[in-house]
């Protein structure tokens, strides 16, 4: 099937998510087989929005189209993604996504070849990562910024204590129970589930743990033991038995960067993540230990989140003086 960027991206981004994706999903049944292959529900759910927006973009309706799905179309898709203002990383991992269906396509006869093997996909910086970090001073006054004397702010400062102290992604945090703060070996732990779906279980600061006491002792779930260890919040009180949404964590990380810093952008609830990599290994940890902690296949990951070669003193445009 020929495309170009001209005629490629005929449905525009808001028509394409009013189009129920599992309906073109459905038409190519080898698609949900390997859906199935992704270990973590949210990594299904990110391929499975990705592959229905190339779908819909070049007109995919029957399973002969895969066949005729060429580089030129691939292209035009991917030039469509950048027209929507998406960050080089996005495009590369959509790109990766694409190829790896049309691997699985191509080893069960569903498709001829991987149009998407050849195509060149957008650099992006492997030395270092980009996640904005606090320093130890500023993560001090975020975590003392939550209220003491409100479920909100007790709530609120010890889901910040988990991700500064403990490292956990925020889709870990919201998905933490009651139950999964526990004793092991003498200290307090919390096990989760991480990316992929493994299980996993870390020692964790003394902090962390009397702070999440103090958080549901004083909203009233210590007992519920399988139940959301953080809940939503209204008008003071408890809001029955409910996870909160991940993007929960990055306003509550915002509200008390503003309240404490007076930054009014530039954190998400990953720059914790990077908060917490750097200090522990500043502080003497591990690499191996923080790479363990943090859940990652690869210490090469682990790095790209430390700061402590990070010098703004040193910049050059400091030197650039006329």
């Amino acid at each position: 099937m020929k495309s170009s960027p001209k005629n490629a991206l005929v449905v525009s981004p808001t028509e394409i998510a009013k189009i129920p994706s599992l309906d073109l999903l459905r038409a190519i049944p080898e698609e949900e087989l390997w859906l199935a292959g992704q270990r973590s529900e949210q990594t299904r759910r990110a391929y499975r929005q990705d592959v229905a927006h190339f779908l819909n973009a070049i007109h995919i309706s029957s399973r002969d189209d895969f066949r005729r799905i060429d580089r030129g179309a691939v292209i035009a898709w991917q030039n469509a993604i950048k027209e929507e203002g998406a960050k080089a990383s996005t495009i590369r991992r959509r790109l990766s996504e694409l190829s790896s269906l049309f691997n699985h396509l191509v080893n069960v006869r569903a498709a001829d070849s991987n149009p998407v093997r050849e195509i060149k996909r957008p650099r992006i910086n492997r030395k270092h990562g980009t996640t904005a970090s606090l320093s130890k001073i500023e993560a001090r006054a975020v975590l003392d910024a939550p209220s003491p004397d409100t479920i909100q702010g007790l709530r609120d400062r010890a889901i910040l204590s988990v991700g500064f102290q403990v490292g956990l992604r925020r889709s870990e945090i919201v998905r933490l129970k009651v139950n999964s703060l526990y004793m092991n070996a003498g200290y307090p732990s919390l096990r989760f589930v991480i990316k992929g779906g493994a299980e996993n279980s870390l020692a964790i600061n003394p902090q962390t743990s009397q702070r999440i006491k103090e958080y549901i002792s004083v909203a009233g779930h210590a007992d519920d033991l399988d139940a959301p260890l953080f809940r939503p919040v209204r008008d003071n009180g408890l809001d029955n038995r409910r996870f909160l949404d991940p993007i929960a964590v990055d306003r509550i990380l915002r509200k008390y960067v503003k309240l404490a810093l007076g930054a009014n952008h530039g954190y998400s609830a990953h720059s914790m993540r990077a908060t917490f990599i750097t200090t522990a290994l500043d502080n003497g940890a591990n690499l191996e230990d923080v790479q363990e902690a943090v859940g990652h296949a690869d210490p090469s990951t682990t790095k790209l989140y430390d700061r402590r070669g990070y010098n703004p003193e040193k910049a050059a445009s400091f030197y650039a003086n006329y």
